[in-house]
């Protein structure tokens, strides 16, 4: 399934060939949530992300099965999996952008990124500031932003909405590293 990920996010990004050196690779990048509400606080840890980097077009790209969401509780996993996000019908969620005034030039830069997040079947521009840094020319890219769950169509039943915030905190970290095939 990693292969088809890659394939995705390669063929978005290889419009020329000649771009190719501009592109790195985050292969086990990482996307974290968690939930706050007074009854149970509801976090999830995600280390298996595909991202795709070309500074010299300052684009991104994000892949992520559902599934690979590690949760503390059993039970956590198999509602989030059924219930919420169904990744049965809506296996991945995905993200494309742009970093708005990338300077491919300076070791630490914040900027915002500028996207689209495909969750649940639905599809929402966002900006995300994100904290990038430069090291022996391999890029390191951080940050956090929150989603409605209402945003992407999740429902959740009455009896459970006090269990789960209407707010959702993610972060992210993903290292690149050159592609190579």
């Amino acid at each position: 399934m990693n292969k088809i990920l890659l394939f995705l996010l390669l063929s978005f990004f290889m419009t020329d060939l000649s771009s190719a050196q501009n592109q790195q690779i985050a292969r086990q990048g990482q996307v974290s949530f968690f939930s706050y509400t007074s009854v149970e606080n509801i976090e999830a840890n995600n280390n298996q992300v595909l991202s795709i980097i070309d500074y010299s077009k300052s684009k991104i790209a994000v892949s992520m099965l559902m599934r690979a969401f590690v949760f503390k509780k059993d039970l956590m996993y198999e509602h989030f999996n059924e219930s919420y996000i169904e990744s049965d019908l809506y296996p991945k969620a995905n993200f494309e952008g742009t970093i708005i005034d990338f300077d491919e030039n300076l070791a630490s830069q914040t900027k915002i990124i500028k996207g689209q997040l495909f969750i649940h079947g639905v599809t929402k521009d966002i900006e995300i500031k994100t904290n990038i840094q430069k090291n022996k020319g391999n890029y390191t890219l951080d940050g956090e932003f929150d989603v409605l769950v209402k945003d992407f169509k999740i429902k959740i039943p009455p009896i459970l909405a006090s269990n789960i915030a209407k707010t959702i905190a993610i972060k992210f970290r993903f290292q690149y590293q050159p592609y190579e095939e």
